[in-house]
C-alpha cells in the first residue's frame, strides 16, 4: 500500500503495487498520475526509502512540493532526525492496521484486496471528516465508532 495523507492522516491518494517493485518508482509514478493533488509549496514528509536524487528532483521540479525525509548517516544533515513527525505517519499505519483491520482483510483475489482496501480508507476519511464537522480535537480518532 502506497498512501499519501494530510496531517491528519486524511488520505489524498493511494495504490496497490507488487512489492517487488521499487518505492521510488512506484510513489513517483503515482504522483505523477495524481499531480493535481498536490499543491505547490506542500511538505511531502517521506522516510528513509524516498532518498535519490531523481525522486527528489521530480518532488522538487515537476510538482514544486518540498520532500522531507530523515537524514542518511553518508549525506550531510539537512533536516535532523524527524522522530516526532514520522509518528504521525506511523500513527495513520497503526490505525489502518489495528483498528480498521486492514491486514486482516480476507480478499482472495486482487479485485477483493483493493475492494477492501479501499473500504478502510474511506472509513478512516469518512470519520476524519465527520471528526472535523463536529469539532473532534482529535480528528483520526474512531474511538465513537469503535463499538
Amino acid at each position: 500500500l502506497y498512501l499519501v495523507t494530510t496531517a491528519e492522516g486524511m488520505p489524498v491518494t493511494w495504490c496497490l503495487a507488487n512489492p517487488k517493485l521499487g518505492e521510488r518508482e512506484v510513489m513517483a509514478a503515482q504522483l505523477e498520475r495524481d499531480h493535481h493533488l498536490i499543491r505547490a509549496g506542500q511538505v511531502i514528509l517521506a522516510d528513509k526509502g524516498f532518498a535519490g536524487r531523481e525522486f527528489e528532483a521530480f518532488v522538487t521540479d515537476r510538482l514544486g512540493a518540498h520532500l522531507v525525509r530523515p537524514d542518511r548517516k553518508n549525506e550531510p544533515a539537512r533536516f535532523g532526525k524527524i522522530a516526532r513527525v514520522r509518528q504521525w505517519i506511523e500513527a495513520v499505519i497503526d490505525t489502518l492496521k489495528g483498528q480498521l483491520s486492514l491486514e486482516q482483510h480476507g480478499g482472495r483475489t486482487p479485485a477483493g484486496v483493493f475492494a477492501r482496501t479501499a473500504q478502510r480508507l474511506l472509513a478512516l476519511a469518512t470519520a476524519i471528516w465527520h471528526n472535523w464537522h463536529t469539532g473532534t480535537t482529535v480528528k483520526r480518532s474512531l474511538i465513537a465508532y469503535d463499538h
